[in-house]
C-alpha cells in the first residue's frame, strides 16, 4: 500500500472524507510543482535573461502595448519596377502596427513625392551624408537612427517585405530587461504573387481573395533561398543607454557590402548588448534581382546608370580590412543565440552550448535529447531545434573571400565626365585644389556647401592620399597627375617652397577647365561660405575676372600691388579670360614665387600700372577686366579683425558677408585653432560625418 492509500483509505467512506482527500491531493501536487519550479531556477542563465521581463498587457492573447518603432531605410528613386517593389515593402511595414513610423533617407524628389502620398507616419530625411552620386553613408544612417526618440530603431533594405511576426518578435524582444541588438537575414524569393489591399493591412492574391498569414509563411518556406553573405538583412536595437559597439563606425557606403556584417561583428566582440539572430522568428523577404549584383564585366562598368559602381564596393572592402576586427577576428555566427518561435512560444537557442532558453520564463532546456523529459511540448521543441540546426550550414559564411578581393580605390571618372555630371545649368563649377594635410578643412568646406545645397563642386587631389580619402568620402575628385613634389603635412603654408609649387597647380587647373567651356569659381578650402556667391559673381558677365582683395587697410584702394587673392576668384569661359589666364600660368611657371604675385603683375601690371580705379584693373592685351570684390561682403583674414570677434559668425552676418577667408595666418594647425572654436566648422573629424541639426552632441577635434 503506497502513501496515498495508507493515508486516505480510512476516510473515503463518507463525503466529507472524500473532499478532504481531494484537497490534500491538490496541496501535494502544488508542492511538487513548487519543487520543480525551484529546481528550474537553479539552472544557469546567461546574464541577458537574469533580469525580470518587462510587464506587458495582453488582449485576446496578443501583446498590445508594444514599443514605438521607427524603421529607417534608404530607397532608390521611385521609378519603374524598383519603385513598385519599394512601395510594396514600405506599405507592408506600415500595415503591421500604428506604432510604426518610417524614415526615408534620400534627397531625390520622387521619394518626397512618394512620402506625401502616404500617412504622416512616413517622412523623408535628406540631412545625412551622401556621396556625390547619391549613395547614402551607412555610418550617417546609423547615427541618425540612434538619435531617434523611438523605443526601437530598425535599419532595413528598402525592398524587404515584412510579415506580421516581425511586430510580435520586436514586442517580445522589447520585454528583455537588457539592452539588445538583433538582426534577421532576409530570404530571397524568385517571385511573390501577392499584393496589399488599399488599406495596406491584408495580403491579396491576384484574384482579389485574402491570404492568411500562415499561407504567406508556407509560401516563403517553400520558395526562399538564404545567404547571409548577400548582406540583405534588417538590424534593430532598443533605445538603451549602452552603445552598439566600441570604437567608431567607418564611413561605409550603404548597400555596397560588408557594413552589416562589420556592425554585428563589432557588437558581438564589444559585448555591450545582448546580440542575437532573429532570422527564424522574423519573416522578411525580397525579390531576387540579379540586375543589382555587382558585376565587373558589366557594359556599364562605371555604373552611372545602374548603380553598379565598382569603386564603392572596393571602398567598403578597404574599410572593412582597415578598421575594426572583422578581418582579424571574425565572429562565428553559429556560436550566438538565435530566437525562434515554436508551438506559440519564443525560445533562444545556442547550438554551441547545446541549450535552449524560453523567453517567457527563467530556466533552460538541454538540447541533448537523452536528458530531456518526453513531454509533447519538449518533443516539439526538439523538432524545431533540429530544423534550425539543419539550416545553420547554409546560413554561415565567411567574409574572408570578400576581403581578399583586390580592387583599386579609384573613381575612374575623367575630368570631362565629372564636369558634365557636376556643372550647374550655367556650366559653372566650384573648384578646390587640396593636399592630404588639409583633408579636414576640405571636409568642413564640403559639408558647408552641402548645407547650402551647392552641389556643383569638384576637388583636384594633389597627392594619392587625399585622392583615396576623397573617394572614400564620396567626393567628385580627380587627380592632378603632374605634381613633382611631395606635399608636406604641416609645412606647406604661405611662403614655403611647397606652397609655391602647390598654388601654381590651381591656375593650371582653372585654365584647363575654362578651355573645356566651363566657368570656374576657384575657392580655397580655408574659406567659410555663409551663402551662395555664384549669382552675384556670375552677374559681372564675360571678360571680367572677379577676385577677392587681400588688402587689410580700412581706407584707400583695395587693388594695390599684389593684393589680388588667387584663393578666391571667378573666371568666365571666354576667349579673353582664357588668353589672360594663359599669360598668368606662363608667368608663374618662370617665377620662383607662388602664383598669387603672377596674377597681379600679369593682369594689373607691376606696381599696379593697369589699375583704372580703386577696385578694378584692365589687362590691355586681352582687354580682360579684373574686379576686386567688396571686402565687407568678401572679407580676407585680416580685414577689420573679424576673426578676433567674440562671435565671428554674428559679426559677419551683420555685414552681409558671403564668405570669410581664414588667411593672413601661417600654418594648418593655427588655421584650425582659429576656425574650429569659432563655430565656423561643419565637420566632425572623429566620426567623419558632417555635423547635422539632429546631432545630440557636436564634438570636434584637431
Amino acid at each position: 500500500m503506497n502513501f496515498f492509500q495508507s493515508f486516505l483509505f480510512p476516510y473515503l467512506h463518507n463525503k466529507k472524507a472524500k473532499l478532504l482527500g481531494l484537497w490534500l491531493i491538490w496541496v501535494w501536487g502544488f508542492i511538487l510543482i513548487g519543487v520543480s519550479f525551484y529546481a528550474t531556477q537553479l539552472m544557469p542563465l546567461p546574464s541577458y535573461f537574469k533580469g525580470q521581463i518587462k510587464k506587458t498587457m495582453l488582449f485576446n492573447g496578443e501583446l498590445v502595448d508594444g514599443p514605438s518603432i521607427t524603421i529607417f531605410t534608404a530607397p532608390r528613386p521611385f521609378v519603374g519596377t524598383v519603385g513598385e517593389r519599394q512601395a510594396l515593402a514600405i506599405r507592408s511595414w506600415l500595415g503591421l502596427s500604428t506604432y510604426i513610423s518610417v524614415v526615408l533617407f534620400s534627397q531625390d524628389s520622387s521619394v518626397f513625392s512618394f512620402a506625401e502620398l502616404l500617412s504622416h507616419r512616413v517622412s523623408v530625411e535628406p540631412n545625412i551624408d551622401f556621396t556625390f552620386l547619391g549613395t547614402p553613408f551607412f555610418h550617417s544612417m546609423v547615427a541618425r537612427s540612434k538619435a531617434s526618440s523611438s523605443d526601437v530603431s530598425v535599419v532595413i533594405d528598402p525592398n524587404t517585405v515584412l510579415l506580421p511576426d516581425f511586430i510580435k518578435t520586436i514586442r517580445h524582444a522589447h520585454r528583455l530587461d537588457h539592452d539588445w541588438l538583433l538582426f534577421s537575414s532576409s530570404k530571397s524569393v524568385p517571385h511573390f504573387p501577392f499584393h496589399l489591399d488599399a488599406d495596406g493591412k491584408h495580403w491579396l492574391r491576384d484574384d482579389g481573395s485574402r491570404v492568411k498569414t500562415q499561407k504567406l509563411q508556407d509560401f516563403l518556406s517553400q520558395e526562399w533561398k538564404w545567404n547571409l553573405c548577400e548582406e540583405k538583412m534588417l538590424i534593430a536595437w532598443n533605445s538603451g543607454d549602452l552603445p552598439l559597439h566600441k570604437g567608431v563606425l567607418p564611413p561605409f557606403l550603404y548597400g555596397k557590402g560588408l557594413h552589416n556584417r562589420w556592425l554585428i561583428n563589432e557588437a558581438l566582440l564589444s559585448d555591450f548588448r545582448f546580440v542575437f539572430d532573429a532570422s527564424w522568428a522574423i519573416s522578411n523577404l525580397y525579390l531576387n534581382d540579379l540586375g543589382q549584383d555587382f558585376d565587373r564585366t558589366s557594359g556599364d562598368f562605371l555604373g552611372l546608370a545602374t548603380g553598379k559602381r565598382f569603386w564603392e564596393v572596393a571602398g567598403n572592402t578597404n574599410l572593412a580590412m582597415l578598421y575594426g576586427s572583422l578581418y582579424f577576428h571574425e565572429q562565428n555566427f553559429s556560436n550566438i543565440f538565435r530566437l525562434f518561435q515554436c508551438g506559440g512560444y519564443y525560445l533562444f537557442i545556442n547550438s554551441a552550448q547545446m541549450v535552449v532558453y524560453p523567453l517567457r520564463y527563467k530556466g533552460s532546456l538541454s538540447l541533448r535529447k537523452e536528458v530531456m523529459f518526453k513531454s509533447t511540448r519538449e518533443k516539439n521543441t526538439l523538432e524545431c531545434i533540429d530544423t534550425i540546426r539543419s539550416t545553420e550550414g547554409t546560413k554561415d559564411c565567411s567574409v574572408k573571400n570578400y576581403l581578399n578581393v583586390s580592387m583599386p580605390i579609384s573613381l575612374s571618372l575623367s575630368l570631362e565626365i565629372l564636369l558634365s555630371l557636376r556643372a550647374d545649368k550655367n556650366k559653372t563649377v566650384v573648384l578646390a585644389v587640396v593636399g592630404y594635410s588639409y583633408k579636414d578643412m576640405l571636409m568642413s568646406w564640403v559639408c558647408r556647401l552641402h548645407h547650402l545645397q551647392i552641389s556643383n563642386f569638384l576637388v583636384c587631389a594633389l597627392d594619392d592620399d587625399i585622392y583615396e580619402f576623397c573617394v572614400l568620402q564620396g567626393l567628385p575628385v580627380f587627380k592632378y597627375a603632374n605634381l613633382e613634389t611631395k606635399i608636406s603635412f604641416d609645412n606647406c603654408h604661405f611662403g614655403t617652397e611647397c606652397f609655391q609649387k602647390v598654388t601654381k597647380v590651381k591656375s593650371r587647373m582653372v585654365l584647363q577647365i575654362l578651355k573645356l567651356s566651363y566657368n570656374v569659381l576657384m575657392s580655397d578650402v580655408d574659406i567659410y561660405w555663409f551663402k551662395n556667391p555664384l549669382p552675384l559673381l556670375s552677374s559681372f558677365g564675360p571678360a571680367v575676372l572677379v577676385a577677392q582683395s587681400d588688402e587689410y587697410k580700412l581706407a584707400g584702394p583695395i587693388n594695390l600691388p599684389r593684393r589680388l587673392n588667387s584663393g578666391f576668384y571667378y573666371a568666365h569661359s571666354d576667349a579673353m579670360t582664357i588668353a589672360a589666364l594663359e599669360k598668368v600660368v606662363e608667368h608663374a611657371a618662370n617665377s620662383n614665387l607662388s602664383e598669387q604675385p603672377s596674377f597681379y603683375d600679369t593682369l594689373c601690371g607691376e606696381g599696379g600700372y593697369n589699375r583704372i580705379d580703386d577696385s578694378r584693373c584692365l589687362e590691355p592685351q586681352t582687354n580682360l577686366t579684373v574686379q576686386f570684390l567688396d571686402r565687407d561682403l568678401f572679407p580676407n583674414g585680416a580685414y577689420k579683425d573679424l576673426w578676433q570677434e567674440r562671435n565671428v559668425k554674428e559679426a559677419c552676418l551683420i555685414k552681409g558677408c558671403f564668405i570669410i577667408h581664414n588667411n593672413w595666418i601661417s600654418g594648418r594647425r593655427k588655421k584650425l585653432e582659429r576656425q574650429v572654436p569659432s563655430g565656423l566648422w561643419e565637420y566632425d573629424m572623429s566620426t567623419r560625418m558632417c555635423l547635422q541639426t539632429w546631432h545630440k552632441t557636436k564634438f570636434v577635434y584637431f
